[in-house]
């Protein structure tokens, strides 16, 4: 009926506004952790530069939230696994089906 498609048509115009706002939020997250640039992470490690044990998706999310940007270890993308040695690691975050942002993980031996 008419009066169903003029609801439909409110509605999804309330949705859509609202998905813009959301995508929005999620842009303005992807640009802080872009600019963070780097973040240094201390480990446990041997003389060669393995680590004791592994850098994961929840060390990464508390390092980059520490740093002052708001993370959840779901948002950390590892394709190549946990982070087993010193060095420098490019990591990826999902903020959004759509938005992507990237850090770059300086792992240290402490």
């Amino acid at each position: 009926t008419k009066k169903n498609v003029e609801y439909f048509e409110a509605r999804r115009a309330e949705l859509e506004a609202k998905l813009a706002d959301v995508l929005a939020a999620a842009n303005a997250r992807a640009e802080k952790i872009n600019a963070l640039e780097t973040v240094t992470i201390a480990s446990k490690a041997g003389d060669e530069g393995k680590l004791f044990g592994s850098i994961g998706t929840r060390d990464i999310a508390d390092a980059v939230t520490a740093a002052g940007v708001d993370v959840a270890k779901s948002e950390v993308r590892l394709p190549n696994g946990v982070l087993r040695t010193t060095g420098e690691h490019e990591v990826n975050f999902q903020v959004h089906s759509e938005v992507f942002a990237k850090v770059i993980i300086n792992v240290v031996a402490e």
